[in-house]
């Protein structure tokens, strides 16, 4: 059986290599590429992200990156999205007073977590839904997360009665926040299962299943 083949969206983030790393770990013959046909020809693609929110919209723009996503999810082809890479997929993004609009696939804004301490850096749990794929049989264990802002609020509102709701995984950290989001051939979580040892690669080997 051939291995899946993930490409790994190359716009100039850090981080990269460690996540190409993983998805080798698991089975996957991984790409780091922007090129389109690369792009739209893998089974998977992968979205890493980094720092601020305004500054990874940005660099995606600059390599056509947020066209090349968007056509994948809208002909149903398998995305994650990873820490930055997660937040993108809502509404917007509000750092320093300054919102930058984002790619509208989920409802909410990505704010400063309401927290005594920030950055929430370290290891934490999270809440899964009951019918979850991706932290299939490791729903109690701990993720490695890095970030200071987050989605707080949840409102999708399903106009289609036969639509099945996207499945919502939170985590908290003064406040709750979401940590991962299932919804069809999109997902994507806040922290990185990269560097989340075990138990992220099984979650990578989880997404893999699906392609």
């Amino acid at each position: 059986m051939a291995s899946p083949r993930v490409t790994v969206l190359d716009y100039g983030s850090g981080n990269i290599r460690s996540a190409v790393r993983a998805l080798e770990h698991v089975g996957a013959d991984v790409t780091l590429s922007s090129d389109a046909r690369d792009v739209s020809e893998a089974d998977g693609l992968l979205v890493p992200g980094v720092g601020a929110f305004a500054a990874v919209m940005d660099a995606l723009k600059k390599v056509g990156g947020l066209q090349k996503i968007g056509r994948r999810v809208a002909g149903g082809r398998p995305v994650l999205g990873i820490c930055v890479g997660h937040q993108i997929f809502f509404d917007e993004g509000v750092e320093h007073g300054v919102r930058t609009a984002g790619m509208g696939e989920w409802p909410g804004t990505v704010e400063r977590l309401q927290a005594d301490v920030v950055p929430h850096m370290g290891w934490n749990t999270v809440e899964t839904p009951a019918d979850t794929v991706l932290f299939d049989g490791i729903e109690d264990e701990r993720f490695y997360f890095v970030h200071s802002y987050g989605v707080q609020k949840w409102e999708f509102d399903v106009t289609q009665p036969k639509m099945r709701p996207p499945q919502v995984t939170w985590s908290t950290h003064g406040t709750r926040f979401i940590a991962g989001v299932e919804n069809g051939p999109l997902s994507a979580v806040q922290f990185h299962p990269e560097k989340s040892g075990d138990a992220g690669l099984q979650l990578l080997k989880n997404w893999l299943g699906t392609l």
